[in-house]
């Protein structure tokens, strides 16, 4: 029969292999779907370690494992959270820029990230959302041809289109009211995983690189591996470091922001996360507030302050959508804020992977 302290000690080994099994780097969608649930990780970890304190108080034997077993995993859990925490300093710095309110709105890019979800049929909200927020880029995922056709009123207020919708969950649609000076539709693993790269005018004349991702994830309905995903992250990140000018990188990149996949991407890439220092604006699963994580992602080079960003109500989708405004300030922060640099190792990696995929 099962006693109380056989229920802690068990319930103790759940959390502490559940909080630490995503060290291990196998691309296994069991795995690395443990990357995610930190922040319930921590919630459950507290409430064990409560119980302890409770009914427990064992501080002989092998129970000893439960109160020392919770605090790493609280330790662990806190040093991931940490960074999007307002006791964290911020990556992109709030804007302090002294221009007129003319040549600010001309070097301004509000941009709107929304993963519609595709089965969904609250297309007018989407449009709702961008009539109040007034984006000047829309991105919307999960796109397929009815999307494109109800979303159709956007095409009048931002006559620039990238239009791909596809029945597979992976169609994209990117309206803009800036000039694309050039584009490209990618499909940079997957031959139906479409990416875009596009180079935005603002209306100041400066150019912007602009790369729209949405990767598969690792799941038993998806695919049994991260591998496809990681890699297509880091080629958008290794040709967003070359760069000279202005870099977004914005999707859902089925990733959390503190794994350890996002922070390789963002020591590859040199870019900076507005989150940090603010919070996690945790976009899935907008259903369950319980179970939710940050999914959809902004990044962006050194080049920019930051106005605004926000997370939206929900239209319907699975996601919540997402709104960053941000201001081109034509000046390094390298001496206000660390740029992330890669190592050999995580150069070496990340040509592992490129190549496992490829």
């Amino acid at each position: 029969m099962l006693t109380l302290d056989s229920l802690l000690l068990g319930y103790s080994l759940f959390i502490l292999t559940a909080s630490f099994i995503n060290l291990i780097r196998l691309d296994y969608w069991w795995i690395r779907m443990w990357d995610f649930p930190h922040l319930q990780l921590t919630v459950l970890a507290a409430l064990g370690l409560l119980a302890w304190l409770l009914v427990g108080h064992h501080r002989d034997g092998y129970l000893i494992i439960v109160p020392i077993g919770l605090l790493a995993t609280l330790f662990y859990q806190g040093w991931l959270i940490y960074p999007f925490t307002p006791l964290h300093p911020k990556q992109v710095l709030s804007l302090s820029s002294r221009k007129n309110h003319e040549e600010l709105e001309n070097s301004t890019i509000r941009l709107l990230t929304a993963n519609v979800f595709m089965e969904n049929t609250k297309m007018p909200e989407v449009l709702a959302l961008a009539n109040k927020y007034k984006p000047d880029v829309l991105f919307v995922l999960e796109a397929n041809q009815k999307w494109q056709d109800e979303l159709a009123p956007l095409q009048e207020t931002h006559p620039y289109q990238i239009l791909y919708p596809l029945e597979n969950t992976y169609g994209l649609l990117l309206y803009s009211r800036f000039p694309i000076r050039h584009h490209e539709l990618r499909f940079l693993i997957q031959d139906d995983i479409p990416s875009v790269y596009a180079q935005l005018e603002l209306p100041s004349g400066q150019l912007i690189h602009f790369y729209g991702v949405h990767p598969m994830p690792p799941s038993p309905t998806e695919h049994y591996r991260s591998t496809e995903r990681d890699a297509e992250l880091l080629l958008v990140g290794k040709e967003a470091r070359t760069k000279s000018g202005p870099v977004i990188v914005a999707g859902d990149l089925n990733d959390v922001a503190w794994s350890h996949t996002t922070r390789l991407f963002q020591r590859i890439s040199g870019l900076l996360d507005p989150r940090v220092g603010r919070g996690l604006f945790n976009t899935f699963h907008a259903g369950y507030f319980f179970l939710r994580w940050p999914l959809d992602h902004v990044f962006v080079s050194g080049h920019f302050q930051l106005r605004a960003i926000r997370r939206l109500p929900n239209c319907g989708s699975d996601h919540f959508p997402m709104f960053i405004s941000l201001a081109y300030v034509a000046k390094s922060v390298e001496a206000e804020v660390e740029i992330p640099k890669p190592d050999e190792e995580d150069l070496e990696e990340a040509h592992e992977k490129i190549a496992e995929a490829s």
